[in-house]
């Protein structure tokens, strides 16, 4: 990496002298002979044959990728109600996007050889062209102002919950830290308790406020469990530096912010095992560990461990650099069917009772070693008594 940093340092110390090596040169405009080459028409005939070819390496390799790269499992299988709208939207940007540059680099290249220079030929030159200066701000206004409408629309539907969703929904805090995530979900009042960064202390490193009534039957994870089928609110918070919440598989993303609550809601439409048995995924998982199995050949040859076989689960990203372990910066996230998440939410310690339990066993830890150091001191006066006893 820090060589091909210096590679880049030194192209780009190239691409400045040469610039300033031009500049020089039109300083000295009109001071001396210019002795510089004129283009030949066969010259300006070669330049324009080759913009034909450069177009056709543009169009051949369009193509090349769309058949060897054009297949996105990720652009068919969001897992939230709300995916296969933002899917949408972006089938129908790229669409554009390769429909306008089809057409555009093809006007580029061709009139760059049908206009190319020729002996005698001069341009004929326009100051101004009312039509086609309309024609090319209405038509990129109105296609823009659809795509931004619909963009709206769209992002309207996902972030507005009204009351009876709101009443019915999970609530579920995202707490972002260097380098590492952690869940806080409301318990039955479904609503988060009270929270600041002043009362982390020991096993409460979320900051809730214990006193709080709201907080009482809070409870924290380092797992993401969530339901199918039911709408989740997630709330956001930072502990330290930006973050961003990621979660590609179901098409959300919301920074997390230090200092301020930040808000996104989905509804889960894909169970972690119903994503693992589809085909496409399956042929994923295969792949990737074709190249694993082949890369821990190398890696037992060398005395090291193989690595272990890939299996796929939803995560929950870091999408800011946010600091040296950024990369590392995920959460599992476990979409369960509604009977596997009653099953999983029994037994939940609850924040208030891990605080308290954590405070008993340091109480206990400090009776018990004081009973040790009374222990200790007892059996050292008698060990002292009995010395002098023998000294008598």
């Amino acid at each position: 990496m820090t060589t091909f940093m210096i590679l880049i340092v030194v192209v780009l110390l190239a691409v400045a002298l040469w610039q300033l090596t031009k500049i020089f040169h039109l300083t000295q405009v009109g001071r001396r002979v210019d002795d510089s080459p004129v283009a030949t028409d066969n010259d300006n005939k070669v330049n324009g044959y080759l913009m034909f070819a450069f177009l056709g390496f543009i169009y051949l390799t369009t193509i090349y990728c769309l058949l060897n790269y054009g297949h996105f499992p990720l652009m068919s299988d969001a897992a939230s109600e709300h995916g296969p709208e933002v899917d949408n939207l972006m089938m129908i940007t790229m669409v554009l996007i390769l429909f306008v540059q089809t057409i555009t680099q093809a006007l580029l290249h061709y009139f760059a050889f049908k206009y190319r220079g020729k002996q005698g030929q001069k341009a004929l030159y326009f100051a101004d062209n009312n039509k086609l200066e309309f024609i090319w701000s209405v038509i990129p206004a109105i296609v823009l102002a659809g795509l931004i409408l619909y963009g709206l629309y769209a992002w309207t539907n996902i972030m507005f919950v009204d009351e009876e969703d709101a009443d019915d929904a999970i609530v579920i805090e995202l707490y972002a830290q260097q380098f590492k995530w952690e869940a806080r979900y409301a318990g039955n009042d479904k609503v988060l308790g009270k929270a600041n960064v002043r009362y982390i202390e020991g096993v409460n490193n979320l900051g809730v406020d214990l006193s709080d009534p709201n907080a009482q039957d809070d409870f924290a994870s380092t797992e993401l469990h969530i339901p199918k089928g039911k709408r989740i609110i997630f709330k956001m918070r930072s502990q330290d530096v930006l973050h961003s919440a990621y979660m590609p598989h179901f098409r959300a993303q919301m920074n997390c912010v230090p200092g301020m609550v930040t808000s996104f809601s989905f509804i889960p439409s894909v169970t972690t095992a119903e994503m693992r048995d589809k085909p496409a995924m399956i042929e994923k998982v295969a792949n990737i560990n074709a190249i694993r199995a082949k890369k821990s050949i190398d890696l037992v040859a060398n005395g090291q461990v193989a690595l272990d076989p890939y299996t796929f689960d939803f995560l929950l990203l870091c999408n800011k650099i946010c600091g040296t372990s950024h990369y590392n910066m995920q959460m599992k996230i476990v979409v369960d069917t509604p009977e596997e998440y009653k099953a999983w939410l029994k037994d939940r310690k609850t924040i208030v009772q891990a605080v308290k339990n954590a405070a008993d066993e340091a109480k206990a830890s400090e009776v018990a070693a004081s009973q040790t150091k009374d222990s200790i001191t007892a059996k050292s006066n008698d060990t002292t008594v009995v010395a002098q006893a023998e000294m008598k």
